[in-house]
């Protein structure tokens, strides 16, 4: 009997060293948050994992403060968060920083030393926002904001705008807006309505002015033009890909894995990304995958 385990043993060992048991994938989850261009951005770094041999589960689809939140207690380790939203919502901060590298590196290191998250390079693309016009009404209102401004004094009541509730409530949003622009504007021309109908509704001629997001497919969608916020006066929301430390420090590749779309994405790429989703009905994966093949980053 003790013949038969010892050749059994050498028999076991014999196949374990022609059959080495390979290793587990590395497990890591991503989040995102619940709009297209967060689908589009969550599918990039879902795949770029993947084709580096992660086992990568997907949480996609919550609100803000879920996906924050999942990534402080551990239940996601990875997603990408804007800049702006961290510090005036996450470390709640009042004031408002509008250089994009000074307020990245703000958050940056404060993220790191209250809640051990790591805000890896960050991305051209800024998500604030903006206001919009049709391209051919450049010509009457300018490319600026200033040059609307200039326009609007000069033909009271004649413009009529279209913002959402928050923007137009927030003390830093509609009326912080035209007080720093020295814009005369009364609340009975302004239009509140959803978001995704400001686009719409500027393009059909419903309003002349809407508020938008500046990465928003849409914009592209109906043919828009973003004013140029000349004295920057909306925050910088610059887009990272935000993770704890823990799992940076176990698994430190996924920096350089991640590394190019902080090339990549910026305000005009994430828009055509934004669009195929939004106007031509084409699944985040897709249009991630597709991307990334175009850019030969997957393996």
């Amino acid at each position: 009997m003790r013949k038969f385990v010892t050749i059994m043993s050498l028999v076991l060992l014999s196949v374990a060293l022609l059959f080495p048991i390979a290793e587990a994938a590395p497990k890591v989850s991503v989040g995102a948050k619940n709009f297209t261009e967060q689908y589009v951005v969550g599918n990039l770094i879902s795949l770029l994992l993947k084709a580096n041999g992660f086992d990568v589960k997907e949480v996609f689809g919550v609100g803000s403060t879920i996906a924050r939140e999942g990534l402080k207690t551990g239940q996601t380790d990875l997603y990408a968060e804007y800049t702006g939203t961290a510090w005036l919502n996450y470390l709640n901060h009042d004031e408002q920083i509008t250089e994009p590298v000074e307020l990245y590196q703000k958050v940056k290191q404060e993220d790191l030393e209250k809640n051990k998250i790591v805000w890896l390079d960050r991305f051209p693309l800024n998500n604030t926002y903006a206001l919009a016009i049709k391209k051919e009404d450049v010509s009457t209102y300018g490319t600026s904001i200033s040059q609307l401004a200039e326009y609007v004094n000069a033909h009271p009541g004649e413009v009529k705008f279209g913002s959402n509730h928050e923007f137009f409530e927030r003390p830093d949003g509609f009326f912080g807006m035209t007080k720093a622009y020295g814009m005369n504007v009364s609340d009975n021309v302004v239009a509140i309505m959803d978001t995704g109908l400001t686009y719409e509704s500027v393009a059909n001629g419903q309003i002349n002015i809407a508020m938008v997001f500046a990465t928003d497919g849409k914009l592209k969608k109906f043919g828009l033009q973003v004013m140029e916020d000349d004295k920057n006066f909306f925050p910088v929301y610059n887009l990272c890909v935000t993770i704890r430390q823990e799992i940076l420090d176990q698994y430190p590749d996924i920096q350089t894995i991640l590394q190019p779309l902080a090339e990549l994405l910026d305000n005009e790429t994430i828009q055509g990304l934004n669009y195929r989703v939004d106007a031509e009905e084409i699944p985040a994966k897709i249009v991630a995958k597709e991307f990334l093949e175009k850019h030969n980053l997957l393996k």
